[in-house]
C-alpha cells in the first residue's frame, strides 16, 4: 500500500519540474557568453604576458602600456570614443544583470490535466486565438476587429465594432472569462474589455 502511494506522489515534482523548464527560458545562452569573454580575456592576457616574457614584441598591445594607459584615462583618449565605449559597457552590464535578476518567463500559460500526474504547457499566441475567436463571436464582428493581448496575470480584448451596431461589452467580457474558466490556466489571468469609441465600416 505505502509503495502504492508513493508511485501515486512521485510524478508530482517532476512534472513540476518539467513545468517550469517549459515556461521558463534557460540562461544558458548568457553564461556561455560570460565565460567565453572572460576566456578570451584571459587567454590574451595570458598570450601577451607570454610574448613579453621571452623578449618578443607584444601581439596587440604591450600590457605595460595598456596599464598606463588605463590609469591615465580619460586624457589622450577622445571624448565620443570615451562615452561610446562607456555606453556599449553600460549595455553589455545591463544584460547580464537583468539577466540574472529577473525570472525569465516564456510567454506560456499552464492547464492542468485531469488525470494526475499530466499537464499542457500552451503558449499564450494560442489561447490569444481562442480568446479572439469567443470574443469575435460575441461581439459579432469580423477577425480583424478583435485584437487580443495575453500577458501572465491579464489578457486585454482591444474590440473595434461596426458603425451603427453597438457592442455589449459585459457580454463579450463575459464571453470571454466562460472560456478562460474552462481553460483553467495557472496562473489565472484577469480579463479585460476595451470598446473602441470609433467604430469600421461594416463591409
Amino acid at each position: 500500500m505505502n509503495s502504492e502511494a508513493a508511485h501515486r506522489d512521485a510524478p508530482g515534482p517532476d512534472l513540476d519540474r518539467i513545468i517550469r523548464r517549459e515556461t521558463y527560458s534557460t540562461r544558458a545562452a548568457v553564461a556561455i557568453a560570460a565565460a567565453v569573454l572572460v576566456l578570451v580575456g584571459a587567454g590574451y592576457g595570458l598570450l601577451e604576458a607570454g610574448v613579453h616574457a621571452i623578449g618578443q614584441p607584444p601581439w596587440l598591445l604591450d600590457p605595460r602600456v595598456a596599464g598606463n594607459r588605463l590609469v591615465q584615462l580619460p586624457a589622450g583618449v577622445p571624448t565620443a570614443l570615451l562615452a561610446a565605449l562607456g555606453a556599449v559597457l553600460a549595455m553589455l552590464g545591463l544584460v547580464f544583470f537583468l539577466n540574472g535578476i529577473l525570472p525569465g518567463r516564456r510567454a506560456r500559460h499552464v492547464i492542468r490535466a485531469s488525470g494526475p500526474g499530466s499537464a499542457v504547457v500552451v503558449d499564450d499566441e494560442v489561447i490569444a486565438s481562442a480568446l479572439a475567436r469567443r470574443a469575435r463571436l460575441a461581439a459579432n464582428v469580423t477577425p480583424d476587429q478583435v485584437m487580443v493581448v495575453v500577458s501572465r496575470r491579464q489578457v486585454v480584448v482591444n474590440v473595434r465594432p461596426t458603425s451603427g451596431v453597438p457592442v455589449d461589452q459585459n457580454e463579450v467580457l463575459a464571453a470571454v472569462q466562460d472560456e478562460l474558466d474552462q481553460m483553467a490556466l495557472e496562473p489565472a489571468p484577469a480579463a479585460r474589455i476595451n470598446v473602441a469609441s470609433s467604430g469600421v465600416i461594416g463591409a
